[in-house]
């Protein structure tokens, strides 16, 4: 597994625990994007990435008995090794739109607008909705 960044190997009821994880989180940014009171959703989003890693997790553990450890934007490139071409161009590339925003939403000074959590919740939605059909 040499240069293919940090894994670890789990067991059969990790893909399962994850799903339920990720499922969990969205369904927390979901709760504060439809509360829509407040300046930043930062939170919103970091609980988004969350969830997306999270589904991610659910998929290639489910596959292979592995997991992206410590790398989060090595999560893509992990989730492209296990599912090659079924891994749809669309929902890479948002996935890798999503772990790109974790540094900003959780130690940058840019506030995240409602308009623009929505915009990823109906992404992640569809993000999710194909990662249910994989897990």
């Amino acid at each position: 597994m040499t240069g293919k960044g940090p894994r670890k190997a789990v067991d059969g009821g990790h893909a399962p625990a994850r799903l339920l994880q990720g499922r969990k989180f969205h369904e927390s940014a979901r709760s504060l994007i439809t509360l829509a009171q407040s300046e930043s959703y930062n939170p919103a989003v970091t609980l988004m990435v969350t969830a997306a890693i999270a589904y991610s997790d659910a998929i290639t553990a489910k596959a292979r008995g592995i997991v992206n450890q410590h790398d989060h934007q090595g999560a893509p490139r992990l989730l492209r090794e296990v599912l090659g071409n079924r891994l749809p161009d669309k929902q890479e590339k948002f996935f890798r739109k999503l772990l790109g925003r974790k540094d900003e939403v959780n130690y940058g000074a840019r506030s995240t607008t409602l308009e623009e959590a929505q915009r990823l919740l109906a992404e992640l939605d569809d993000f999710a909705a194909w990662a249910e059909g994989h897990v």
